[in-house]
């Protein structure tokens, strides 16, 4: 019983770890295009659909995220 908890434990670890980006609101593609984008320091505040707070639109896109 304790192999089996532990077994589980550990796939459970292994699956959630995996996937840094695996909400609904992730865009790939918006991410691919803006990874390697500057952007700049202006810092009013933006909610991205995923309900984080980016320091603008830029910031959210090069974080693979649309703003809601």
């Amino acid at each position: 019983m304790k192999t089996l908890i532990m077994l589980f434990s550990a796939s459970f670890l292994i699956l959630n770890s995996s996937c840094s980006k695996c909400d609904d609101c992730f865009d790939q593609q918006l991410y691919n295009q803006y990874k390697n984008s500057f952007c700049t320091a202006d810092c009013p505040g933006v909610t991205a659909c995923n309900g984080k707070t980016y320091c603008n639109e830029c910031e959210a896109k090069r974080n693979g995220y649309r703003l809601k």
